[in-house]
C-alpha cells in the first residue's frame, strides 16, 4: 500500500489514462498532472474539432473538462464517477489553439465531490468553467 497521496495520484493517473481510449486517443488530449483533488490535461484544437462555425465543437471542450474531472476526483484510489455537471462557455476554441484544463476540488463531503474545471487557451484566456459533482462507487483504480 502506498502511503503518499501525490505517489498514488499519479499512479491513479497513469493506470487511468493507459486505457482511456477516448481521452488519449479518440481526442489526443495528455494527462499533464494527476494529484490529489487535482488534474492538469491538455488537448489541442485540430480541424476534426470544428464545428459548423468553425470553431471548437462545444462538446470537444466539454470531454476535456469532463475528462480532467474524472481524473481529479478519482485521485485518492477510490473509484468516483460524474453525478452531474454544468458548463459555461465563455469564448470559442479556434483551430490551432492549446487547450489546457485544470481541475480542483472545491469540497470533497463523505462520498461526494464538488469540482471546478477551467479551460483556458495558449495565451491563458478562460474558454470555458466547469463545475461537476461526483459519487464514489465501489471499488478502487489501483489494487491497494
Amino acid at each position: 500500500m502506498m502511503s503518499d497521496p501525490h505517489t498514488l495520484a499519479r499512479r491513479v493517473g497513469e493506470t487511468m489514462f493507459a486505457v482511456d481510449v477516448a481521452s488519449k486517443d479518440t481526442m489526443g488530449m495528455e494527462l499533464l498532472a494527476c494529484e490529489p483533488g487535482r488534474a492538469l490535461m491538455r488537448m489541442q484544437v485540430k480541424a476534426l474539432h470544428l464545428n459548423g462555425h468553425q470553431i471548437c465543437h462545444g462538446g470537444f471542450i466539454f470531454t476535456l473538462a469532463d475528462s480532467t474531472f474524472a481524473f481529479a476526483c478519482n485521485s485518492y484510489n477510490k473509484n468516483a464517477v460524474a453525478a452531474g455537471c454544468s458548463i459555461e462557455f465563455l469564448k470559442p476554441g479556434q483551430l490551432g489553439d492549446v487547450l489546457t484544463c485544470e481541475g480542483l476540488e472545491q469540497t470533497l463531503s463523505g462520498r461526494h465531490g464538488i469540482y471546478d474545471m477551467k479551460v483556458t487557451n495558449q495565451h491563458g484566456e478562460v474558454i470555458a468553467m466547469f463545475r461537476g459533482k461526483s459519487a464514489q462507487i465501489q471499488g478502487t483504480v489501483v489494487p491497494t
